[in-house]
């Protein structure tokens, strides 16, 4: 039996349960281009190869562990490392958040075999250290040697990975074994990045220069707005800190104070927000959208709620007149704004598939049409001139089980063009063809490393600003789409901020550009990092 390459859904649900919310042929970031271009709207089409792509074994070791064997993950003596290199090994610091690309093997009765995905973070200290953000349970990194186990208790998941090469600074390759409820599930190569270290890259780039930074009392940071002078941080709770809403004065970008926070007892998962206004809308996992008075822009006051059954909202879009709230596995709620205060609600856009595939994550609105980022289920373009009569014009079903999170849209050439981005390790900005709905065409792409993922992004003339994560902000000129080049970078992420974790989803969040001349960007830890606009 021969199944073709695909992500699996135990390791990615794995990553679920931890969430909140280019160049062809290399998972290295794409390098700058001489440019500039001056596109004719022509472009080849690309194949559509997923997030992430199978390079083939990462390391020359390799495990005898069969597949359902017992304790395979508990026992390290399976795994053949005659082809390592100890010497390497042995000056691997014994400190650092590393984030692994594995690739995962299971082997068939038939001689078939599955490939997949199995993306896995740690994070070392002297004195021991974490995966999944649960303490290891095996540490074992001296005369050479490297071997971890560790894993999720909640899940009954066993990962057992041992060191073999050191190919370039701060990158390790090996073996690794992954279990289920104590029996082999996969078995397979991995390589492991020291994240903040392992780009070789300068801390930034393209004169992008960080001009502010301001910490955020409560939560996670997962996104911002910036009205009336003001930039609205939402956090998520994290670590047995609840989450919220800071409200920081930035009148002064380059003198940012904050004025206050404001955090509920029984709902403070605040993951979207979006003003018009003297209205601040945010998006409550718990509840649904939260309306707030920003009259005083400072001291915002309650005024009420819009409740959406089961699932909260997770993310919000204002776009005139109307409101846009994304409920998971529900649909999105679409409000009428024309009293900014009192949004009613006018229909809710559900797809057939949105129970069965996550629902809206996020969307973007262009041109009396909604561009829905729809989780596992595909990227569609609605018709939303008549919300008395929504259509979907077109769908983008993603490879696999690939994950759309976020897009934004606009005109190049006379050709309507989404770049359109994931979520989880290997994802990338696609650059799509949107024309014509009914066909969308990938035309281009942006890839940074296969360990990492990007979060959300927006579209300025000709600059794409992404915030991706580990990675940072990364600022790409997009005047050719078929061949997206960075032109700026700025690395947000350090291992000594605090509460950093060995998680996928840490570091830039969330980025605003309101036309002050300055790019707002919120960091997992540092909070509020202000830059000049290019």
């Amino acid at each position: 039996m021969t199944v073709p390459l695909r992500l699996l859904r135990a390791p990615l649900a794995i990553l679920l349960l931890q969430c909140l919310s280019g160049c062809e042929d290399s998972p290295s970031p794409s390098p700058p281009d001489a440019g500039p271009y001056v596109w004719d709207g022509t472009y080849t089409e690309l194949e559509e190869r997923g997030d992430w792509v199978d390079r083939g074994p990462l390391s020359p070791c390799s495990s005898s562990a069969v597949y359902a064997q017992e304790g395979a993950c508990d026992d390290l003596s399976h795994f053949d490392l005659s082809q390592c290199d100890a010497q390497a090994l042995s000056a691997v610091p014994k400190e650092g958040i590393y984030l692994s690309d594995g690739r995962g093997e299971r082997h068939y009765e038939d001689g078939g075999v599955r490939i997949s995905s199995v993306p896995i973070g740690f994070l070392l200290r002297e004195d021991g250290g974490t995966m999944y953000d649960e303490p290891l349970r095996l540490k074992d990194t001296g005369d050479g040697r490297f071997s971890i186990i560790g894993g999720l208790t909640r899940n009954d998941l066993t990962v057992a990975m041992v060191g073999c090469k050191t190919p370039a600074p701060n990158i390790i390759t090996g073996c690794f074994t992954y279990c289920r409820r104590g029996r082999l599930t996969l078995k397979g190569t991995f390589e492991a990045n020291r994240v903040a270290l392992s780009t070789g890259e300068p801390e930034s780039s393209g004169n992008l220069e960080l001009v502010a930074e301001r910490h955020v009392p409560v939560g996670m940071p997962a996104d911002i707005y910036v009205a009336k002078g003001h930039a609205y941080v939402v956090s998520i709770p994290n670590r047995g800190q609840a989450g919220g809403l800071t409200v920081i004065d930035v009148r002064d970008p380059t003198r940012p104070v904050l004025t206050t926070s404001i955090s509920l007892p029984e709902d403070n998962s605040w993951n979207g927000v979006w003003a018009k206004g003297d209205a601040l809308y945010v998006a409550s996992n718990d509840v649904g959208p939260l309306i707030y008075d920003i009259s005083n822009p400072a001291l915002p006051t309650f005024v009420k709620s819009l409740p959406t059954g089961d699932f909260g909202a997770h993310t919000v879009l204002v776009d005139n007149d109307r409101l846009y709230a994304m409920v998971p596995n529900t649909g999105t709620h679409v409000y009428d704004l024309t009293e900014p205060l009192n949004p009613i609600l006018r229909t809710i856009i559900s797809l057939p598939e949105d129970a069965e595939l996550g629902g809206p994550h996020d969307a973007f609105a262009y041109e009396n049409r909604l561009y829905i980022s729809n989780s596992f289920g595909g990227y569609s373009v609605m018709d939303v001139t008549n919300l008395d009569n929504v259509s979907r014009l077109g769908r983008y079903e993603r490879f696999g089980y690939d994950y759309a999170h976020h897009s934004a849209v606009g005109t190049f050439a006379g050709k309507t063009i989404a770049f359109e981005g994931g979520e989880f390790n290997a994802s990338h900005v696609r650059v799509l063809d949107v024309t014509e709905p009914s066909r969308i065409v990938k035309i281009g792409e942006f890839r940074m490393r296969n360990v990492t993922s990007m979060h959300n992004l927006i579209l300025r003339g000709n600059l794409l600003y992404v915030a991706w994560y580990h990675e940072g902000l990364r600022v790409l000129d997009v005047s050719n789409p078929t061949r997206p080049r960075q032109v700026a970078h700025h690395h947000t992420f350090r291992e000594s901020d605090p509460l950093r974790g060995d998680g996928i989803f840490e570091g830039a969040f969330g980025v605003r550009i309101p036309g002050d001349g300055y790019v707002y960007l919120v960091d997992s830890s540092r909070g509020l990092l202000i830059f000049n606009e290019l």
